[in-house]
């Protein structure tokens, strides 16, 4: 994952001593800058778009409050300040995490995991809507580049490093270089369906699930792992039609 890309804002100097030496030892962040003006600070986090931004409460010329409400969409917020009464407005203006002064690094560490849980679903999100956007795909076999349309494809079997593309149309299954996850996130996640370690199936190919709770796909059974079988269930669920 690459790491989240942060600013600080607070007009006492001090404070964003401590809180730049806390990024600086903290793997999983990157700090783009420090501010003790927060006028010079919005120019700076309008122009680099970082992820996050400490922010200090009360700043002479422009508040913390007031400040966050400037910033870009995709920039998110962590509040520090010695003032416990603002924690109701820093949830209106949907800040990640609100550290009382004087800030301890476990205090510090907690809302960096709050960042780092948000960024991984912000990051998944955004892949999941290009790849609905996708209707096909270029992959590597025998040396050329196939693009394979997504409506052709039948089910996905993964090998190792390799995985066996079968398509409707042809009766020999494309082989390729690329691991299960890598073409897992490839295929829009509203059509294709994970329900096995070594199996992705298309939802609209799917003729039946039989006795055993496999999926049939057309003469073809594909498996159905214990691990994946809760999200099967609620698709079929949502799918059903009762009379």
């Amino acid at each position: 994952m690459d790491k989240i890309r942060c600013i600080v804002v607070d007009d006492e100097p001090l404070a964003v001593e401590m809180l730049v030496t806390f990024i600086r030892k903290t793997t999983a962040l990157e700090l783009a800058g420090s501010f003790t003006d927060p006028v010079t600070a919005l120019t700076a986090i309008v122009q680099q778009k970082p992820d996050l931004v400490f922010l200090d409460i009360q700043m002479p010329d422009l508040n913390g409050l007031e400040l966050s409400r400037l910033l870009p969409s995709e920039t998110k917020v962590v509040f520090t300040t010695a003032f416990r009464q603002y924690a109701f407005e820093s949830y209106e203006v949907e800040a990640l995490d609100y550290i009382l002064k004087p800030i301890r690094y476990q205090k510090f560490l907690e809302a960096v995991s709050k960042t780092e849980r948000w960024t991984q679903m912000r990051r998944k999100s955004e892949d999941a809507a290009k790849a609905q956007l996708r209707s096909s795909a270029f992959v590597k076999v025998d040396g050329e580049y196939r693009n394979i349309d997504f409506d052709h494809i039948l089910y996905v079997a993964g090998m190792k490093d390799y995985v066996t593309i079968h398509l409707e149309s042809e009766d020999t299954p494309l082989v390729t270089h690329i691991t299960m996850k890598g073409i897992e996130e490839m295929l829009p996640s509203d059509r294709f369906m994970r329900v096995h370690r070594s199996y992705i199936v298309s939802l609209a190919k799917i003729t039946a699930i039989d006795i055993c709770g496999d999926i049939l796909i057309g003469r073809i059974s594909v498996p159905v792992s214990d691990s994946y079988r809760k999200d099967l269930d609620a698709y079929i669920k949502e799918h059903l039609l009762i009379g």
